[in-house]
């Protein structure tokens, strides 16, 4: 195994342990998680440099490298869907998205297709880490205090309302539940234009 995929290999390994972090109960497993998911997340940019710039590009990385980022990002969603800081339909969308995609790039390479990743995926993947690791780090009242405040809006409504009281957690708060909005409209465009672009994969004319 070259030096590419054995990093690979340990960002996947990463993926549980940073699940048993942040739901241990003590005061710093959301920060101790945090670290470990960035750790994770600069490691995907990482082994992909390595392999491009010493030829070191094989089929199990590109199987690999794609697999370990969709097991990251949906770990640590489940997680935080448990941790009650965002709505199970959230992770639900990222998720469902991430299978539509893996469909059709399978459907492709069946075809000896290999389709590119677009922009607004690549768009897509930084705003989920940048919502993530915000979301990592907000201590503010969880989403069962709002009566499962589905849309998050009275979640926001209180963090301006109570914004004196703790100007510091409610900013993290409420850049923290933007970015995951943010990251869910992205989710959505990025699937629906990479649907759109590759529709003629699925041969939707001999249904």
């Amino acid at each position: 195994m070259n030096l590419p995929n054995k990093i690979t290999m340990i960002r996947i390994f990463l993926v549980p342990i940073f699940i048993i972090v942040v739901l241990l109960p003590f005061d710093w497993a959301s920060i101790v998680g945090l670290i470990i998911f960035l750790i994770a997340s600069i490691t995907d940019s990482l082994d992909g440099h390595i392999a491009r710039s010493r030829n070191m590009v094989t089929n199990f990385g590109k199987f690999l490298d794609p697999l370990a980022d969709k097991l990251l990002v949906s770990a640590a969603l489940i997680a935080l869907v448990g941790m009650d800081k965002i709505p199970s339909w959230f992770a639900t969308i990222v998720i469902a998205r991430e299978f539509m995609v893996t469909g059709i790039r399978l459907l492709a390479a069946s075809e000896g297709r290999v389709i590119a990743a677009s922009i607004w995926g690549k768009i897509k993947t930084i705003t989920q880490i940048i919502a993530i690791s915000l979301l990592l780090i907000d201590f503010t009242p969880r989403l069962a205090a709002y009566d499962a405040d589905v849309f998050m809006i009275n979640k926001l409504k209180y963090l301006f309302s109570t914004f004196l009281e703790a100007p510091v957690a409610n900013t993290i708060g409420i850049l923290a539940t933007f970015m995951i909005i943010v990251a869910i409209i992205m989710t959505i465009f990025s699937g629906v234009d990479y649907l759109v672009k590759n529709k003629d994969v699925l041969k939707l004319e001999e249904c």
